[in-house]
């Protein structure tokens, strides 16, 4: 594998509970009722804001009513955030992980479904600018189909000027898998941060369940060849 391309939330960032939290408190302020587990997992994990606030009110929202809702339920959700700072933490083995491809000039990027303001967030609260080029992840900018369209991961590689099938991509949502699959990624790894184990074990193009990125192969990359080219 030449590069890595990682989804965030619930992959970099075990955050998946406060979206959870968040979204429950905000479906139930849009439809009287919450999400369930089950919808939660269907439409709203790797799905855009659009979509969501679509899903949740049975009809296609314009344009400033999502921007209105998304910034409310965002704003919610960072405060969440920020109230249980010492969880505001990389997930369990990835700094050491970005080190090392950091250290071996190895290809990386972010590809999320999140809002610019939840990016520029994280990219203050995580000093992504250490390990990443900021210009080269991909977020939700309006413009880019949600996942499970693979509109976004073939965007991310274009970004690393890689080809598709050279790339791992680690995610956690069943849309995040389904859009790297449909981008004809080469190696889907799934990160089991809030769902069993099973959720994943089914999914053929799954090749990899981990819990922490220690478990990450440093093998699969060819760090030799990837160092002497970048």
């Amino acid at each position: 594998m030449q590069g890595i391309i990682f989804d965030f939330n619930g992959t970099l960032f075990f955050d998946s509970h406060l979206h959870y939290d968040a979204w429950r408190l905000y479906s139930k302020k849009l439809r009287g009722h919450s999400f369930s587990d089950d919808e939660m997992r269907k439409y709203m994990f790797g799905r855009t804001n659009a979509d969501i606030i679509e899903y949740a009110i049975g009809k296609k929202p314009d344009t400033e009513m999502v921007a209105k809702l998304a910034k409310e339920k965002e704003a919610m959700y960072r405060e969440m955030c920020l109230k249980d700072r010492k969880n505001l933490v990389f997930s369990s083995g990835a700094e050491k992980f970005l080190d090392f491809l950091k250290e071996n000039n190895i290809p990386r990027t972010i590809a999320t479904m999140s809002e610019w303001d939840n990016v520029e967030f994280y990219i203050k609260e995580f000093n992504l600018a250490k390990w990443f080029d900021i210009e080269k992840i991909v977020y939700s900018n309006g413009k880019i189909a949600g996942k499970p369209a693979p509109d976004i991961y073939e965007i991310a590689a274009k970004n690393l000027n890689i080809n598709p099938k050279d790339c791992i991509v680690v995610e956690d949502a069943l849309s995040g898998i389904e859009s790297a699959y449909n981008a004809k990624i080469g190696m889907i790894i799934a990160i089991a941060s809030i769902e069993n184990d099973s959720l994943y074990k089914n999914i053929p193009y799954v090749k990899q369940i981990i819990h922490s990125f220690d478990e990450i192969d440093r093998k699969l990359f060819n760090t030799k060849t990837i160092s002497n080219t970048h």
